[in-house]
This record gives C-alpha cells, sequence and structure tokens, in this order.
C-alpha cells in the first residue's frame, strides 16, 4: 500500500499553526489575480529508493496544503531511468498533484537536471514561471550547460530553490550554484526531520503565490533552516 499525505500521522497543533499562516497569505493576494506558476521537479533514481515514499508524502502533503492560498498552479516534472522526462499538465487541484506523485516509482539511471531546467526555460519563456523546487541527491552531469540554463532563469527572474538530501560535498556546490545563478536558494534537508521539510517546501509554494512580501510573512514565526533560506532569496 502507498502511503500518502491521509495516512501520515500528522499533528493538530501544526496543521493550525500552518493554515493561520496561510490564511495571512492568502488575504494579501489580490482579487482576481492570476495563480503564481511552481515548477516541482523531481529526481527518481534509484538512489533515491530507500527514502521515496517518505519523501512523496511530505511533498503531497505540502501540496495539500498550499491549496488554501488558492493561488497557485503546479506542475511535476520527474526523471528517471535512462531517458525518461516527465512533465505533468499545469494543475491547482491537490489531490490530482498527490494521485500523480503516488504513482512514480524510482528507476535506476542517471540525473536529467539540464533536461529538467530546460523544460522550465521553455515554460517561463512563454508565461512566466514564480519559483521552481528542485529535490534531489546527486549530479551525473557536466554542468557548464546546467549553470547556463540557472543564469538564463535568473535573468527572467525564475529562482530555482535546490534541496540536497544527503552531504555529498560536491553536488553541494553544483546545486548551491545553480541557486545562486537562478536568484534562488540553496538547502540541505533530512528525511528524518519532515517538518522542517514541509516549511521548507511549503515556504517556496507560499513565495511563488504571494511573492516576497507573502514569504517574509511566512518566515516571522519560521526554523532557521527557513530563516536562512529567506535571507539567501532577499539577499
Amino acid at each position: 500500500m502507498k502511503r500518502t499525505a491521509d495516512n501520515l500521522p500528522v499533528k493538530s497543533n501544526d496543521v493550525d499553526s500552518f493554515l493561520k499562516k496561510v490564511q495571512q497569505v492568502k488575504s494579501m493576494s489580490a482579487y482576481g489575480k492570476p495563480a503564481g506558476r511552481l515548477e516541482f521537479i523531481i529526481d527518481a533514481t534509484a538512489s533515491r529508493q530507500p527514502t521515496w515514499d517518505h519523501a512523496c508524502s511530505i511533498q503531497s502533503s505540502m501540496f495539500k496544503a498550499v491549496e488554501e492560498t488558492g493561488s497557485l498552479a503546479v506542475q511535476l516534472i520527474y526523471f528517471r531511468g535512462l531517458s525518461d522526462l516527465n512533465v505533468s499538465p499545469w494543475n491547482s487541484d491537490s489531490k490530482a498533484l498527490q494521485r500523480e506523485m503516488s504513482d512514480v516509482m524510482c528507476m535506476a539511471g542517471q540525473t536529467q537536471i539540464e533536461r529538467s531546467l530546460y523544460q522550465v526555460l521553455l515554460e517561463t519563456r512563454s508565461t512566466q514561471v514564480a519559483a521552481v523546487i528542485y529535490i534531489g541527491d546527486a549530479c551525473e552531469e557536466p554542468t557548464k550547460k546546467i549553470y547556463s540554463i540557472a543564469g538564463e532563469l535568473g535573468l527572467h527572474k525564475t529562482p530555482v530553490f535546490m534541496f540536497q538530501e544527503h552531504d555529498d560535498p560536491e553536488v553541494e556546490i553544483t546545486y548551491k550554484e545553480i541557486a545562486r545563478l537562478s536568484g534562488g536558494a540553496y538547502c540541505r534537508f533530512d528525511i528524518n526531520s519532515p517538518g522542517i521539510l514541509k516549511e521548507l517546501l511549503s515556504a517556496v509554494a507560499i513565495y511563488a503565490a504571494g511573492g516576497k512580501q507573502a514569504l517574509k510573512m511566512f518566515s516571522k514565526s519560521g526554523t532557521a533552516q527557513l530563516q536562512e533560506m529567506t535571507r539567501q532569496l532577499l539577499r
């Protein structure tokens, strides 16, 4: 049985606190404002299999929570295998996003960061993409073209938030540079601290829906990790 956000244990006080913040953000959005667009890129190669179900549950929970803003469309991109790159339609329905996440299975292969970011670039050339979340644990490609695309995303004001699982120092250098060139932020996460990861992912979604002022409001009483991510973005 696949685990979803609906069957994870959730602390009610955490949910109440989060939803209060979301309602504050929602009040900042102008009536009739077009939905912000968030790209969500996930490395679904075999190295992430041990923590995949847990990570998917956290991500699905984030989709459900940020739907409360009423102003966010998400496109899911994931890669696996030798050349399998999947791009979903834009969707504001949290249940549809959760179903799509639950259907993804990891498959042995190499990273496709360049292809994924190029897909985002094509999207934002057409209609502005407010932010990109990338979750992975490796980079097995030459970085020259990746950095070039990241820089172009920065020119389009589409920041990439790079979330690194595990602590490979070479991967950290690459992820930090992608974040810097695009105007985004870098965070390392521990799957054993799901509350922090959910907070960080939700913060990016809040930023995509409501902009920098919404993120500032959301992060006022957040964790040290959230404060650091906010600092990077607003530097």
